[in-house]
């Protein structure tokens, strides 16, 4: 008798197991003969399995008239390597349980995720605001919001497509940017020290945590990743974002100087109003976070082509969100060091 749970993509050849597994996709096809038959497709987070279900099969009937795409189950079945590729025996399957949670079961299983641990990044952000936001009001205000949605933000993907779309995005992008506004504001403080007014640290940090903070409303997290709220769709996260700052700085002691660059920058951190910002960066601070923003999101994208190609070209393809081929390299490896003297 099996008792333990094993991860669909921790399954060897032979093996049988009981997992949860999403079914992703349920086609109806045909033979060559013309007999109908369905293609199934159950995934977990690192693995996919597609195989046929035949019209004669034990499940068949279960299959055609139950079994629902986007909808999750406990198989137990044996996993199997053919010459058509991985494919399922199942010998039981039922849709889960609310009591399948005592036994592991994520709603968000299949969802990928960063590779980075989200309550170390939240404590990283709220140790740079502590440490780098010396407007006390100011801190206070931009920890507050965080805090009052930490649950969210924990899971919070950074978008639907393109950068940092997996569980906990969110917060990967906005610790890198954080990170880097830091840096970049430390060093032009001191290069244009006789500025006035001066380049404010508070407004640049605040304002990297703080510039996608309307992605809370934009987005709704799901079993599937991010997809699209309402009032993201009509209103998106730029909006969104500066009402989320005027409603915690209603009862606040922000200096309205402060809040108001602090707005600017979340309309403008986009910079042109084809991708979303109505005025583009027009202080110092959000020119700061503005580059700290694109840079983060198009590396990701770069990584993630260079990282998802399959083959060994030295050039990807453009079907990639930059929408440009990236150099890989050669093949061959980096060139060797002669030991000619």
């Amino acid at each position: 008798m099996l008792d333990l749970i094993t991860p669909l993509h921790e399954l060897t050849e032979g093996q049988e197991a009981d997992f949860f597994a999403l079914l992703s996709d349920k086609q109806v096809l045909e033979t060559k003969n013309g007999k109908p038959y369905h293609k199934v497709t159950f995934r977990d987070a690192n693995r996919e399995v597609s195989f046929p279900i035949w019209s004669d099969a034990t499940h068949a009937q279960a299959c055609r008239e139950e079994w629902k795409v986007g909808e999750f189950y406990k198989l137990r079945a044996v996993y199997c390597d053919t010459n058509y590729g991985a494919q399922l025996e199942i010998h039981r399957i039922r849709p889960v349980e609310p009591a399948d949670a005592d036994d592991g079961f994520d709603p968000l299983m299949c969802a990928p995720r960063s590779r980075f641990d989200p309550e170390a990044m939240f404590k990283e952000l709220m140790a740079i605001a502590e440490q780098a936001i010396a407007d006390e009001p100011l801190r206070h205000l931009v920890t507050g919001i965080y805090e009052t949605n930490r649950d969210e933000l924990l899971l919070l993907p950074a978008a639907k497509v393109n950068h940092h779309a997996y569980l906990s995005g969110y917060l990967e992008h906005v610790l890198n940017v954080t990170r880097h506004a830091r840096l970049l504001v430390e060093q032009y403080v001191e290069l244009y020290s006789d500025l006035v007014p001066p380049i404010d640290p508070d407004v640049a940090i605040a304002g990297a945590m703080l510039h996608d903070i309307g992605k809370l409303r934009e987005l709704s997290t799901g079993a599937a990743g991010a997809s699209y709220t309402a009032s993201g769709t009509l209103i998106g996260h730029i909006l969104q974002g500066r009402d989320i700052l005027r409603e915690a700085a209603v009862d606040s002691e922000v200096d309205s100087e402060l809040l108001l660059r602090l707005e600017h920058l979340i309309v403008a951190h986009q910079r042109l109003p084809e991708w979303g910002s109505p005025k583009p960066p027009m202080t110092p601070e959000a020119l700061i976070v503005h580059h700290a923003d694109d840079l983060d999101a198009k590396l990701q994208m770069m990584v993630a082509a260079i990282a998802d190609e399959p083959g060994d070209k030295e050039f990807t393809s453009r079907r990639n969100p930059l929408g440009q081929a990236v150099y890989r390299g050669s093949s061959q490896g980096p060139p060797k060091t002669s030991d000619a003297k």
